[in-house]
């Protein structure tokens, strides 16, 4: 790496609490992503980018098997973004069908509200069509 010789290195596109999970991860083999659930999801999804970055597979595959067990009412929503933004085919696709199953859980924890992307809510919407065509057809 260039930052090798420099006397200190500026880590862009993280905070401190993600920088020090990829450190712990190196000098332990120890994926900590904290206690708090809701936080877990969004600090596997910063600690992947930070992997992806500099080139660690596997903290990013345990990252992302963290991120699938995260699924949930209130995460499915903004997990499916984070999934369609990254291009995480596997979580995408679990996202949706999770959304598709629990729709009125996703709904009651506020995830209709949380919906940011419009490429997500028209692939949604889709999903929505699509249930809606097979329910008539049964």
């Amino acid at each position: 790496m260039k930052e090798r010789d420099a006397a200190e290195v500026t880590v862009r596109e993280t905070d401190l609490t993600t920088f020090t999970a990829l450190v712990r991860y190196l000098c332990t083999d120890q994926l900590d992503l904290g206690e708090e659930e809701g936080g877990r999801a969004q600090r596997a999804l910063d600690l992947r980018q930070l992997a992806q970055m500099y080139q660690v597979p596997r903290l990013e595959l345990l990252c992302a098997q963290a991120l699938q067990e995260s699924v949930a009412p209130a995460t499915a929503v903004p997990l499916l973004e984070a999934a369609h933004a990254t291009g995480d085919g596997r979580l995408l696709a679990q996202c949706r069908r999770y959304v598709a199953d629990n729709a009125a859980e996703v709904r009651a924890s506020g995830g209709v509200e949380q919906l940011r992307d419009f490429g997500v809510a028209k692939g949604l919407l889709g999903d929505a069509l699509d249930q809606v065509a097979e329910l008539k057809g049964a």
